[in-house]
């Protein structure tokens, strides 16, 4: 019923403007249907790419774990000793520059090198930089543990 007046009503407002109008009226609603269409396609394909992120990180995470479990292990408490052993879980291509722990004895050291690790590992740093699943996970974790 309630469709019905609708419908009733947008008939009055055809019959009662000029064929011009009506088809500026008209055009203007398919372009916006077009638009609604395609930002809709458009969320689907990013939540079906989130989807399969997260499958690949749940894969991912068994096996990357223990080795970041391994890299921290005995070091939880020790700041300067997971900076001066970063690069052993970051890998060549992150990025990250060895520190030796001798350059991180000093406490202004120490903190220079922990704003460049925090840099360097940050999540929202590794997006802009195009990052894989991999080196996300990782960094998401040694993130958690410099923190």
């Amino acid at each position: 019923m309630a469709f019905e007046a609708s419908r009733n009503i947008i008939n009055f407002v055809v019959e009662s403007e000029s064929p011009q109008r009506c088809k500026a009226r008209l055009e203007r609603h398919q372009r916006t249907a077009e638009r609604a269409a395609k930002a809709l396609a458009e969320k689907n394909m990013r939540d079906l790419l989130a989807q399969r992120e997260q499958a690949e990180r749940h894969r991912l995470a068994e096996a990357l774990d223990a080795d970041v479990k391994r890299w921290s292990s005995g070091k939880e408490g020790n700041l300067r000793a997971l900076l001066s052993t970063l690069q052993y879980i970051l890998g060549p291509d992150s990025g990250w520059h060895p520190v030796p722990l001798t350059d991180v004895v000093t406490a202004v050291a120490a903190k220079k090198a922990y704003r460049k690790a925090t840099l360097c590992v940050h999540p929202d740093k590794l997006q802009q930089r195009g990052a894989t699943i991999q080196q996300k996970y990782i960094c998401e974790k040694v993130f958690d543990l410099l923190k």
